[in-house]
């Protein structure tokens, strides 16, 4: 990872498919690179039509805004590439001007960039050329304008400062953890799966373990300035993030010009401090944070003599929290009162420039104490001298007497070693001269500055530690999936096993469909769960998701197809992109059965509320509820309550989440995202308050006086309930359904009965299963409609219900079916082989172990649940009996050799 472009490189503005990045607004800035126009850019330039020229007069008023000359250069570059990319009509004389204005030695301090004329007249002045000879339009008048290319180059350069100090940031503050003697165990608690770490507070705390990787000095001082360093650094991640993402965008964005000439500039720069100003507050934490972990280094230091001079050379040298604090509030009070945004952002990039030298300070201080520790192991250091700071033996000195020292973490002894050659070489540390301490922090602030080529090798070396994760050398799975070990496989085979059978017994056939999909095909049919779609890299010219559901790819299949009814079924992985938490994976089964076809009115749709009924009383996981409405009586609800037809939809998604969430805070989220009225809002609450036993909520929708029988949808809704509830009545399960008006499912495609199956029992999984009908989606695809109906069992959850009872029942779970264990007291392959192939033939489901020890071959039947075991030894052998074992009523029988294949099949009921 490099902070900036390579010394005496070439920025080439304009080329095809190329833009401009905040490290190489820097480079510019700094003199490390120069910039020029691509030649074909600028021979599209010259071919392009002329804007109306604007008449500014070279005597007309400006409100001068005068840069520091490296943001001057800065802003050129970025102006120039809007000029170059703009679509408007740029003559290519201006960017040509500006490309040799940045040639210049000197003079930028003297660039105007308040206004279209105050500019002109700086650039040309400075380039010697009269006003009068460059003839400008309106169109680059209004790309300048709206540009707002100082600004925007401001925060180029934050952001490569910021983005560069990332890494520092996290190497130094590892070296103030060995110096200090840092307890870092907190940062095991981070990503633990608690579902509160942040992702960027869960990286840091990583990254953070794998730079101390074997380190035998942390983990005996206790201190906050050490334990916060996830949470700060992370903060801080996740605000450089926030402004790295809006200036590329700002960068390499159009400029669209109107007859106005501006469009939307104080709204960009005020967008632009924002993101700053949430960079801000990250950055006075990590002036603060390291500070303390500076102090507490000192702190810990054995020689009092050496601490004290450390202390009193940081405290007069090292730039103080209370000015800096004040810097803060100075930053603040800009913001608010000052419509000057150049100037909030210079201050801002300021300050950071503070946080790096703070940073360079930490880092002095932990070197310091480490090379002037001989207790620490420092082996890459030069030993061709007596020094004993370095951990040499002194001449003379016996082996057996030297001390055994302790060692630097693997990524922190690498981080040291490139510090310390790169200052130590100059300034050699002593406990008697402690000067060296500020000169060491200078020159550190130097190193950690982007237009350091040094920094290149300790951001590539730090990234390529962090990439070797020698903390963990075994590999992980990604979050929200997971394995399943030969107990959990076993219970679900059983789940599957139970789950086709009924799906056969009704009838279905099987489909399987492809585990991704053309992107096309599932955009569109999720409503606000589009977002969690998993989108595949472009492969061939297609542009592919994995799937969502299974109910989709079905709908496909059936319009690809041609195919105008059938039943069903489905177990298949689906996939997505959401916040993994307990019970809820990002890779997960599905079960689904569906009946497509023109049927009699709830005719499938009783048999998919029934096969699901079956389904979860089989599996035997305990008590459970069917929440069932109808979405044209949710359309119905929302049209009595005044919500524009367009608004059904999003309105229903967050009906939805009335299971997770009290009313109030769903009304809020009506109200404030979805633009409902407060009292539109309260009105549907009156409605999705009902709840209860089918037959007792339909009546009371159907009273005389219901505002439900003024809506037509509404009323063939209940007529379809009612015919529903009633066969349900006849088939048994009535009794397991809830009529439950707040159920809405978010799922665009739902047009009729939705329903959702929740477990009542005392592991909290939520929704186990749920589905509905959907008379449209077919037709999405073929124009031909298809209605249909189907039911998904969320199998995932069930596995977690079924894996608790096995617990709690404290009952071994089989892993294999194996009936016979096949014991050799010896090593005798020929004979197991003889014996056991014997068995298998005979369709017994066998193993067999070679060892002289019993014990061993019983111990291994028991934790496997095997029930019988053949003892074979010398003796067995020789007289042609071999003893058959019942483990678990710990008895032996003899049976004669040929008769053994026999007995067991009979002892076993084989067929």
């Amino acid at each position: 990872m490099m902070a900036s472009p390579p010394p005496n490189s070439v920025v080439t503005i304009g080329s095809k498919g190329s833009t401009l990045s905040p490290a190489a607004v820097y480079a510019v800035s700094r003199g490390i690179s120069s910039a020029s126009i691509d030649s074909a850019a600028l021979e599209k330039l010259s071919q392009s039509k002329r804007s109306p020229p604007v008449n500014l007069s070279p005597d007309g008023p400006s409100n001068p805004l005068l840069l520091k000359p490296e943001e001057a250069r800065a802003a050129l570059a970025v102006l120039l590439n809007k000029l170059v990319l703009s679509d408007a009509a740029v003559r290519p004389a201006l960017p040509t001007l500006i490309s040799d204005t940045l040639t210049l030695a000197s003079g930028h301090e003297s660039l105007d960039f308040g206004s279209a004329l105050g500019f002109l007249k700086s650039i040309c002045q400075l380039n010697a050329r009269k006003f009068d000879d460059i003839e400008v339009g309106r169109d680059e008048v209004g790309v300048f304008e709206g540009s707002c290319a100082a600004s925007v180059a401001i925060c180029a350069m934050l952001d490569c400062c910021s983005s560069a100090l990332l890494k520092v940031a996290d190497a130094v503050a590892a070296l103030s953890c060995e110096a200090a003697r840092a307890d870092v165990s907190a940062f095991d608690l981070f990503g633990s799966g608690d579902g509160f770490s942040m992702k960027d507070e869960t990286e840091v705390a990583s990254d953070m373990k794998v730079l101390l990787f074997g380190s035998k000095l942390v983990g005996q001082n206790d201190s906050g300035s050490f334990t916060e360093i996830p949470t700060v650094n992370g903060s801080f991640r996740e605000a450089v993030k926030l402004l790295h993402g809006r200036t590329r965008v700002e960068l390499n964005s159009i400029i669209k010009v109107k007859k106005s000439m501006v469009v939307g500039k104080h709204g960009k720069e005020k967008a632009f401090v924002a993101s700053v100003l949430s960079l801000a507050m990250p950055i006075r934490s990590m002036i603060e944070s390291s500070l303390g972990r500076a102090k507490s280094t000192i702190n810990v230091i054995n020689d009092s003599s050496l601490r004290s001079s450390l202390a009193e050379i940081y405290e007069k040298a090292c730039p103080s929290l209370a000015v800096l604090k004040d810097e803060f509030q100075s930053i603040t009070e800009k913001a608010v009162s000052s419509s000057d945004y150049v100037l909030v952002l210079h201050s801002v990039y300021v300050f950071m420039v503070k946080l790096r030298e703070v940073l360079a300070w930490e880092a002095a201080v932990a070197l310091f104490a480490i090379e002037t520790d001989d207790s620490i192991e420092k082996p890459q250091a030069d030993t061709s001298k007596d020094n004993k700071l370095n951990g040499d033996v002194a001449k003379g000195e016996k082996k057996s007497e030297k001390k055994k020292k302790k060692t630097l973490g693997k990524g922190t002894s690498s981080i040291r070693q490139l510090l310390r050659d790169s200052i130590i070489s100059k300034f050699e540390p002593s406990t008697e001269s402690v000067a060296a301490l500020a000169e060491w922090a200078v020159e550190l602030s130097n190193y950690f500055d982007p237009k350091d080529t040094r920094l290149d090798n300790l951001l590539s070396k730090v990234k390529e530690i962090v990439e070797s994760n020698e903390v963990r050398r075994l590999p992980k799975i990604p979050k929200g999936t997971r394995d399943f070990g030969k107990e959990q496989m076993a219970i679900r085979e059983r789940a599957f096993s139970i789950i086709t059978s009924v799906f056969k017994m009704h009838g279905a056939v099987a489909l399987d469909t492809p585990v991704f999909e053309l992107r096309e095909t599932l955009m569109g049919k999720y409503g606000e769960d589009s977002k969690l779609i998993y989108d595949l890299a472009d492969q061939g010219g297609e542009l592919c998701s994995l799937r969502y559901d299974l109910t989709v790819p079905f709908a496909r299949y059936m319009a690809m197809n041609n195919i105008s009814a059938l039943k069903r079924y489905q177990i298949a992985k689906v996939y997505r992109r959401d916040n993994p938490s307990k019970g809820r994976y990002r890779e997960f089964y599905q079960c689904d059965f569906d009946i497509a076809g023109n049927f009699e009115t709830m005719e499938p749709d009783f048999e998919v509320i029934k096969v699901l009924t079956e389904l979860l009383d089989q599996l035997d996981i305990g008590s459970y509820e069917i929440k069932l409405n109808h979405r044209k009586l949710l359309d119905g609800m929302m049209d009595i309550c005044g919500v524009s037809s367009e608004k059904f939809r999003t309105v229903c998604s967050s009906i939805d989440k009335l299971d997770k969430q009290p009313f109030e805070q769903i009304k809020k989220e009506l109200v404030e995202e979805k633009g409902l009225s407060i009292e539109t809002a309260e009105k549907i609450g009156t409605f999705v308050e009902k709840r209860g036993p089918p037959f007792e909520i339909l009546v009371e929708l159907k009273t005389e006086g219901s505002p439900f029988l003024q809506n037509s949808g509404s009323v063939q809704a209940l007529n379809d309930l009612e015919i529903l509830f009633k066969a349900l009545e006849k088939a048994k399960c009535l009794d397991k359904v809830v009529f439950d008006l707040s159920l809405a499912r978010g799922l665009d495609y739902y047009t009729g009965v939705v329903y959702e199956a929740v477990f009542k029992g005392t592991t909290q999984v939520g929704s186990i299963a749920a589905g509905g009908r959907y008379d449209n989606l077919i037709g999405m695809f073929s124009g031909k409609q298809v209605p249909a109906v189907g039911v998904s069992l969320g199998i995932e959850r069930v596995f977690t219900i079924m894996e608790q009872i096995e617990k709690n029942r404290s009952q071994m779970i089989r892993a294999t079916e194996t009936q016979v264990l096949v014991a050799i007291l010896g090593k005798d392959l020929t004979l197991a082989a003889e014996i056991v192939s014997e068995l298998w033939n005979a369709k017994i489901k066998a193993e067999f172990g070679l060892t002289k020890r019993v014990m061993n071959h019983i111990t291994r039947a028991k934790q496997s649940g095997i029930p019988w075991m053949v003892i074979v030894g010398e003796s067995e052998v020789n007289s042609g009996v071999y003893k058959l074992k019942n483990i678990e009523a710990n008895k032996e029988e003899d049976v004669p050799r040929e008769k053994l294949a026999e007995e067991l099949r009979t002892r076993l009921g084989v067929v």
